[in-house]
This record gives structure tokens, sequence and C-alpha cells, in this order.
């Protein structure tokens, strides 16, 4: 959510902002903005809309300076327009700001400001914050800053300017991503990695309420009260080259096709086919920890918390540990009951999410272990969690999220399979052979994705349609709500996933003649009841596109278009049902003219509650 990159060095800035925003594009914006210290003074550009528009006032009015910050934002206070833009300033334009994150306080604070003589411009919670530390600036950018801190509340990643100081760059974190970025004679600032992989792989990845200043030459990174800390490097391993759509046409279908890999580099020195062990190196718990352990919850938001509900079949089903499954959003405002024999797992792509980081906060508080999945090394969550188990996807750009959702399964497929040794509910035999299908489905994975002419075709015939319904007992259900998620992100069909077993007790009045309706029958034990349900949609007059196991032919005879994914246990399937859904989401969104990497309204990591 939002976007923020920031430059000094020899360098012209204004160009390496851009290219560094247009990197941050996929996490959602509605408008963009840059500062940049030009002489004795502060040049502040805007544009709402995309970052081209921007881009076209800076080719015609070239602005020069090799020191700036830039932003692209994405409302919470204040429609999108080019007043309402980032980056903002002080009444005489000395002092500018770029903001992530949400200032609680902001109404109080502009009151305050307000009889002192401050005027506001804007409809923004960021704009009290230069003014704040125009207030407290006696000639030291970073004691303003220190003071301005004091008196805000909220979560937030700044990125600072003065006209007064232009040889620095002062940027904090609370709550919200940033990092700084190392070169020779330059250093940047980012919200996300991508925006400056191409300029440098060397990067401090900031904690919360540490305060930097950066000059061409050093960094210097303290405490809120001015005490000096030492950090270490991380060196970015992936390549710039993961972040570039390489040829496809949308990072989107990009992404779908790297799944397959990222399956694969999820499993790899986890769980190998010569060894009945499973290493975890950053997951600690043992044997006498999981005896302790009473209950399970896994917290989660959106994707994750779809791969969530997987999650807590897995797990019970093989650890037979009680799971319960909740949405980050809502789980510390029903009063949960936790204590020292809690086991939480948090789910995070960003490992940023808002809600998600808030829960797993309280939980800690409350005596609970926490096991993090997540995709981004360094993140917050994965610093705060006591154990750690990585999603190796690389970089997704996509909002919709695809890779991200199937590595968080196989995870999930790992720690379940984890805990069952741990307390002996699974025996060799069993693990062996779920360990061996789970080594196939990269596989697997690859030759469902020959299908896609199939997906292809369905979205050509009913991309036109107002709601979809999807359909599936037991997992297939978890995958349902998945793929109805994904079709209503960057089509926006409407569309909406039903327990195939609920169907009569009021769905079904829905079900008109000619209706899509999307149903999974992966469920060996539960494909007799599947069908049964798909013959009462198509009794009504609905056009059924089914996902069922090769084999299955008997589908053909009620469903009007099937696609066969490769046999797997029924366990396994939703790594592989979720895959054609996937495809019907991107090549509907397609056929409807949709910005499928940035749809309206979305941003790819949720920062704020």
């Amino acid at each position: 959510m939002c976007g923020i990159v920031g430059y000094i060095g020899k360098r012209q800035a204004a160009p390496l902002l851009i290219q560094g925003l247009s990197k941050l594009e996929y996490r959602g914006y509605d408008s963009a903005g840059v500062s940049i210290a030009n002489n004795d003074k502060l040049v502040i550009e805007k544009a709402v809309g995309r970052l081209s528009n921007l881009e076209a006032k800076l080719n015609e009015n070239p602005v020069e300076g090799h020191v700036g910050i830039g932003h692209t934002r994405w409302a919470t206070h204040g429609a999108p327009s080019d007043v309402n833009s980032h980056p903002h300033y002080n009444k005489d334009m000395t002092i500018s700001v770029v903001h992530n994150g949400i200032i609680e306080n902001y109404l109080h604070l502009k009151e305050w400001l307000t009889t002192l003589g401050y005027t506001f411009r804007t409809a923004t919670d960021t704009e009290v914050v230069p003014h704040l530390v125009d207030y407290f600036y006696k000639g030291d950018l970073v004691e303003a800053v220190m003071k301005a801190l004091d008196k805000i509340e909220g979560s937030y990643a700044l990125g600072i300017l003065c006209s007064h100081e232009p040889d620095k760059i002062v940027a904090v974190r609370k709550n919200c991503p940033l990092i700084v970025g190392l070169g020779k004679e330059e250093n940047f600032i980012a919200s996300d990695i991508p925006a400056i992989l191409s300029e440098t792989r060397d990067i401090y990845l900031l904690n919360d309420d540490e305060i930097v200043v950066l000059t061409k030459d050093k960094v210097d990174i303290m405490t809120r009260e001015g005490l000096p800390i030492q950090k270490e490097v991380y060196h970015v391993t992936w390549d710039a080259a993961a972040a570039e759509k390489g040829g496809y046409e949308h990072f989107m279908i990009k992404e779908i096709h790297e799944q397959p890999k990222a399956i694969k580099d999820t499993m790899t020195s986890r769980i190998m086919p010569d060894s009945d062990e499973i290493k975890l190196d950053d997951i600690k718990l043992t044997a006498e920890d999981l005896k302790n352990i009473d209950k399970i919850f896994i917290v989660a938001c959106g994707t994750a918390y779809h791969a969530g509900m997987v999650g807590k079949y897995v797990i019970e089903k093989l650890a037979r540990i009680p799971v319960e499954i909740d949405i980050a959003s809502e789980f510390r405002y029903r009063d949960p009951i936790i204590n020292e024999r809690t086991l939480m797992i948090v789910i995070s792509q960003s490992g940023e999410t808002a809600d998600t980081l808030a829960a797993l906060r309280d939980a800690k508080k409350q005596g609970a272990r926490v096991i993090a999945i997540t995709n981004v090394v360094g993140s917050s969550v994965a610093r705060e969690a006591d154990d750690l188990l990585y999603t190796w996807a690389g970089p997704e750009i996509a909002v919709a999220s695809t890779k991200a959702y199937t590595t968080q399964l196989v995870a999930l497929y790992i720690i379940g399979l984890y805990l069952a040794k741990l307390n002996g509910r699974l025996s060799v035999e069993e693990y062996r052979e779920i360990r061996d299908e789970m080594l196939l489905l990269p596989e697997k994975l690859e030759k469902l994705l020959e299908q896609k002419e199939e997906l292809q075709r369905f979205a050509s015939n009913n991309h036109m349609h107002r709601d979809m319904f999807y359909l599936g007992r037991g997992l297939d259900n978890a995958v349902a709500l998945e793929g109805a998620l994904k079709l209503k992100e960057i089509s926006y069909i409407h569309a909406e996933a039903y327990a195939a077993g609920e169907l009569k007790h009021g769905p079904i009045a829905l079900i008109d003649k000619g209706i899509p309706v999307i149903a999974l029958a992966t469920q060996e034990d539960l494909f007799d009841k599947t069908l049964s349900n798909i013959q009462e949609v198509v009794a009504r007059g609905a056009k059924v596109f089914a996902v069922a196991f090769e084999g299955h032919e008997d589908i053909k005879k009620t469903a009007d278009q099937v696609v066969f994914i490769p046999k797997t246990m029924p366990l396994l399937a939703p790594i592989l049902s979720v895959v054609p859904l996937q495809l019907l989401s991107y090549y509907a969104a397609v056929e409807r003219g949709c910005d499928v990497d940035k749809p309206r309204n979305l941003a790819k990591s949720v920062t704020v509650e």
C-alpha cells in the first residue's frame, strides 16, 4: 500500500525516483509525486492518476537536483487529487514529507497546529507531519523529527527533506516497511526491495522506531532517543529480472507459470526424497513443546486466510490437534482465549500486513508461541515470530496473489507433516506416501498449465456475465473461496463461493438460466455428493465448468466443460485445483479489458487497518 523511494548521491534524482516508483506500481496507487532539493529550495511535482502523468510533467518541466523523495499514494484520507498527493510540505516549502501508513491522532494535531497559525491545504492525515517538523525545527532536522515523532500516534514510514539541510534525507519507520539501499557515493530509501534492486543489492532492513539519516557518503541509524545502532547488511540474492515481466503480457500470468518452480523451491531442503527427516531450520518447536500445546490458531487476511482454511483441514487431519482459523482483522476484537498453551500460525505474503502483525503481537503478549509463514526475508512478521518458515516464491508483483498462495499451501502441508511426526500421529509409511506425492506436484502442475486453452475458451464465452458462483465440498470449498476472490479482484465480476451442501439452504435461489457455476470435485469421498449438487444447478439452467481428477469421465455427462487435473492424493488437491481458477480469472479479466496487475482500489501490501 503506497510506495516510497528516496535518493541522495551524485546522479540526477528525478529519473531514479520515477524508475523506483515504477517498480512499486504493483502495490496499488492513485496518484504520485516527487520532491527534489534544487539549490536552496524544494521543487515539488504531483499528479493524480498513473505514474506516467507525473513523468510527463517532469519531462515537460525537468527538475535538476541530486537529492529527492518520491511517493505513489493509495488514498485513505482525502480523495485522489493533485493536492492530496504526496509529498506534503510546510507553508514556505522548506520541509517536505512522504508517508505510508496512518496518523491516528492527526485531527487533534491539526486543531492544535491551527491554533498556532498553521493552515492546511489538504484533507490528508499526512500534512500534519511537515507542519509538526516545521514547528520544532531550530536548525537541526533530526532533532525536529525526533520531537515530532513524540507527538505522532499511528503507523508510518516517513521520508523527510529540508531545503536548509539539502545534504541529507531523514527517514523513520513504525509498523510500515522501509529499507535503506547502500551504494557507492549514493544511498536510497524504499518501501520495498524491487524499487532499488537495479541500483544496489546491499540493504539495511529497518526495525520499528529506528531513525536513519542518509547522506551521499554514509548512513547513520539511531534509536528514537538518538543512540547509534549497528546493523548488518542484507545482500539480496534474487535477480532483478524476477521482478520483470520476462516476455509475458502481465505479471499475473508470469507468476502463475512460475508456480512449479516456486513450489519446488519451497519444498527443497525441507522435505527430501531420500530422507524421512523434515528440516525446518527456523522452527525450533520440539515434541516436548508440542505436548504443552492444546490449540492452534491460524490467522491471516484475504488469500492467505484461504490458505489457512486448507491448513486447518491438513493439520487437524494429520496431527489431530484442534485448529481455529481466523480473519486477522476480526481476531483481536472477539477476545479469543489465548494462553501459553496456544500455538499461533500467522500467514502474510509481505510480512507487513497490519492486522496480522497486530494479532501476532497480541498473542505473544498473552503467552502464545507464534510460527510465521511469509515470503519476505526480514519483514516484520519474520522478525517478531518465535518460529519462521519462508515461502520461496520470489517477488510477486501482481496485486492478485497466485504463487504466494500455492507456496503458502506447501508451507502449511510441511508444518502439518512436521507436527504429526512430532506427536507420533503419522507413521513413517504414511509420511513417505504424502512426501513422495508432494515432490511430484511441480511436474504435475507443469502438465496442468498446458490446458490453458480450455480456460481461455470458457472465459471468452462467459466474461460478460455479472455474476458467477463457485461450489465445492471439504477442501474444494476452501479452494472455491479463493477462486471467487481472484475473479472479483481482477475482473470485477461479482462472484460467490458456497459449500455445495449449503445450496438448498438459500443460495440455489440465485441460480438462473445461463448463469456460470464453477464446480470443484476433487475430493474422492465426496465426489458423488458434489456431482449431485452439480446436477441440481444444471436442472435450473446453470452452465457448469467443472474441475476434477483425470479418470472421472462421468462428470462430462453433467458439466458443460471440464478441466481434468493430474491425479494426486485428495489431501493435496488444492495445490493443483486452484490453478485453473487462477487462469480463469486472468483470462476473464483480459477479455473484459481490465488492468490485470493493478486492479482498482486494491493494494498489494495492506499496511493499515
